[in-house]
């Protein structure tokens, strides 16, 4: 393909919504599919190859928020790209000031996972990828979830991150005071924050980090109250200027977390500035007002004036 530039700004403008981006110097545009969850069919798979032989250059590559893009598209090619990979269900996309597609570790098929980070994938990529796709924002806007306390897709460096928590709960008068304790053993590789103290278990709070390895452990199972969570952070970001994510101070349950990041994505519409990043404004309104706003329902009460 020439390298020789004759689309127009207006042109490259046009699609790059769509999620398809310009190859700089060429009339090239490499388009952004989304997975929704990172997961793709044998079919899908099939489909895109198909369609990177037949419109794009024969490549396909990956991006850091598991979107796969093509590249090699010609500007005519575009309409009938998007009309083929439709046949398998995927659609381009991924880009502009809007909810970014959703990134997932691999959760429960890992032996750290505490939650099914993909199925919860899907959920956020339904309820605030598509339905909130309309939904123009001061600048992009990126989720990602992780299964277990090591972080591994660095959700506190995203808008808004979520990590998987099991929070140990026992009845101390179910101890036996083992003579050597497998939970606190287990608890030493970790963080330390399990010890005897007068004879029975006890967990430092300050330092469990409930990543849930010591709740298996004890062999008269004096663990069965343990509580799976979600610890929420948010206005994390990378790049030039980058801000390590804010906790929000209380861990909450699946439906409590979902409903954050509604009212998180109607925070941002509504006190965001043009091309202010989320974690910008949170540090403009305060860390405690933001909170206090996220973890109260008014942001809800508000969403058909907000979106409107």
């Amino acid at each position: 393909m020439s390298r020789k530039q004759t689309v127009t700004a207006a042109e490259i403008r046009s699609v790059k919504g769509r999620g398809f981006l310009h190859n700089k110097g060429t009339d090239a545009f490499s388009a952004r599919v989304i997975t929704g969850n990172g997961q793709l069919t044998a079919e899908q798979l099939a489909v895109i190859a198909e369609a990177a032989t037949r419109f794009g250059n024969g490549t396909v590559a990956f991006t850091v928020r598991l979107t796969v893009e093509v590249p090699g598209i010609r500007f005519t090619d575009i309409d009938a790209f998007t009309e083929f990979i439709a046949s398998a269900g995927l659609k381009p996309g991924g880009t502009g000031h809007r909810v970014r597609p959703i990134v997932a570790c691999k959760g429960t098929t890992c032996n750290y996972g505490l939650s099914d980070t993909q199925g919860i994938a899907t959920l956020i990529h339904e309820r605030f990828y598509e339905a909130y796709y309309h939904v123009g924002l001061p600048h992009k806007f990126k989720i990602a979830i992780g299964g277990c306390p090591n972080n591994c897709v660095k959700p506190d460096l995203n808008d808004l991150g979520i990590i998987s928590q099991l929070v140990p709960q026992y009845t101390p008068e179910d101890c036996r005071n083992c003579a050597k304790c497998a939970v606190v053993d287990t608890c030493a590789k970790m963080t330390g924050a399990a010890s005897i103290q007068n004879d029975c278990i006890s967990i430092d709070r300050s330092l469990c980090i409930n990543c849930g390895r010591c709740v298996s452990k004890c062999a008269y199972r004096i663990f069965t109250d343990s509580q799976y969570r979600f610890r929420v952070f948010v206005g994390g970001k990378w790049g030039t200027r980058p801000r390590l994510g804010s906790p929000l101070g209380q861990l909450l349950d699946e439906t409590e977390m979902l409903n954050v990041i509604e009212k998180a994505i109607l925070l941002y519409r509504q006190q965001g500035l043009p091309e202010e990043r989320f974690g910008d404004m949170i540090d403009r309104l305060g860390v405690e007002k933001s909170e206090e706003l996220l973890l109260s329902d008014e942001l809800l009460q508000q969403k058909d004036e907000i979106l409107s």
